[in-house]
């Protein structure tokens, strides 16, 4: 059986200010002179899982990446992202190249099927709510600057998870190729429809552990398509010269179709169509639940779309397909539930979603920091309660406001009329959920704390905050000894 070998502990000191009181004193950084010597396996390489390696390396934790895929895909569209992990960027030395891939956007366009705009979504005030405006990133750009920071051999491929077990102190995976891994913890960041939360819950439902809120099928609404063109000729798509972000979205009125589009820095265009599910049609999607990303599944989708106008240059949706590579389109799932079971039996769970997933990955690694050299299983748990009670709250509102959100790409009749009343909508509603989107700004307790920008207070994180009060009694205690 394979194992981890932990490695050896990384000494370390207090930055300090020198400040001449233990309550004037603000830690730049909480790092610790002994790092916890349990050993981390994280199944899945997506966005959330190499946050989660990133910073796991930066503390000096054991830790090895498992990905059932024999490489890492550059699949996917665009992202948006924004101040809410910009200063987790920075502490881990790769906002500026972030920047330098990303265009900033202001504000967001809708278009009727005639290409005129109907209505515009204002996102400008980010920019004082979190000190930067939200930027549109390439996702296949933004993995492949995440994957720098993990070591080569750090990442092992093709091990597609089968069986998750319990062993003494210990979790164990089987891989479909008949290896075993074991270690201290394990990480499902393998997404809502996971292997690792798929065994967690049978495990957790088998011992009557589990709510009846999450024993239950993952509902799916929604079904979406996406890829990039290749680079365009600025002087044919003359948009793509503007500096900021073209972020248009259009509906159909007789189809249950929504599609957005959006320019990027590499002068391309990224794309995504949502297909909205009925009974019927999510029924039909069933087979697809299990499949990976990939263009197989996206075929039939692309024949069914080609004749949506999308708003730039008399272009349809298959203009845009056909400049697309047909390996980098693929089709995914867009799951609707938050799960009220994270975490049991040594094993936690990243939420789905790039945003949300680093979110959750900066702080579970700052309850992981905390852990003692050598931790009992109820010292682990009580690291997952800590992760879950600081994210949850904030996942909750993150999948309200997209809720929200949703309404105005949705194609029912309660969409339509929501975007008649978004026309009449007071600019200060909707800046308030932006507040709420982007006052949770997170950082790394161990590594060097970045001053915030941001007009508005960020939000509370007790992850950061304990460690700030652990630091602050190290320093009264040296001072203490310093004094005899």
């Amino acid at each position: 059986m394979a194992s981890h070998r932990p490695s050896a502990s990384r000494e370390s000191t207090i930055n300090s200010n020198h400040s001449s009181t233990s309550s004037q004193f603000i830690p730049t950084t909480c790092e610790r002179s002994t790092v916890t010597k349990a050993t981390v396996i994280i199944v899945g390489s997506g966005i959330g899982g190499l946050t989660l390696a990133a910073l796991l390396e930066r503390a000096g934790i054991e830790y090895q990446v498992f990905e059932r895929a024999k490489e890492v895909r550059p699949l996917g569209s665009a992202l948006s992202i924004g101040p809410n992990v910009f200063y987790l960027f920075k502490q881990l030395g790769i906002l500026d190249e972030i920047l330098s891939h990303a265009k900033p956007f202001g504000f967001s366009t809708g278009y009727n099927l005639q290409r005129q705009a109907t209505r515009t979504l204002d996102y400008s005030p980010t920019e004082k709510i979190g000190g930067y405006f939200p930027h549109i990133i390439s996702r296949p750009i933004l993995v492949s600057i995440l994957l720098r920071l993990v070591p080569a051999n750090k990442i092992s491929y093709s091990k597609k998870i089968l069986q998750v077990k319990r062993e003494d102190e210990h979790v164990i995976i089987k891989c479909s190729d008949n290896s075993e891994y074991q270690s201290d913890i394990l990480v499902g960041a393998d997404g809502a429809y996971s292997s690792v939360r798929q065994n967690l819950y049978k495990m957790l439902n088998t011992k009557g552990k589990l709510p009846k809120s999450d024993n239950v099928d993952l509902p799916f609404n929604s079904v979406c398509l996406v890829g990039q063109t290749t680079p365009l000729d600025p002087e044919v798509f003359t948009h793509l010269k503007d500096s900021h972000t073209w972020f248009e979205t259009m509906v159909s009125t007789d189809r249950p179709y929504a599609w957005i589009t959006f320019t990027s820095k590499q002068n391309t265009i990224c794309w995504m169509m949502i297909q909205n599910l009925d009974e019927v049609s999510s029924k039909a999607n069933d087979s697809f639940r299990n499949s990976e990303w990939g263009p197989e599944a996206a075929e039939a989708m692309c024949k069914d779309v080609r004749e949506f106008p999308v708003a730039r240059n008399s272009m349809t949706m298959g203009d845009l397909i056909d400049k697309t590579p047909k390996d980098l389109i693929s089709k995914v799932m867009l799951e609707e539930k938050l799960f009220d079971t994270w975490h049991g039996d040594r094993i936690v769970l990243l939420g789905d979603g790039a945003v949300s997933a680093m979110q959750d990955a900066v702080t579970l690694a700052n309850c992981l920091y905390e852990l003692p050299q050598y931790p009992s299983t109820a010292e682990i748990n009580k690291a997952f309660k800590h992760y879950q009670n600081e994210r949850y709250p904030f996942a909750k509102n993150a999948y309200d406001t997209s809720h929200r959100l949703a309404g105005v790409v949705g194609t029912s009749w309660y969409n339509h009329a929501f975007r008649t009343v978004m026309k009449w909508m007071p600019k200060s509603l909707f800046t308030k959920s932006l507040v709420v989107m982007y006052s949770y700004r997170p950082q790394a307790s161990f590594l060097k704390y970045i001053p915030d920008k941001g007009q508005i207070k960020p939000a509370p994180q007790p992850s950061l905050e304990r460690a700030r009060a652990r630091a602050r009694g190290d320093h009264a205690k040296a001072n203490k000894a310093r004094a005899v």
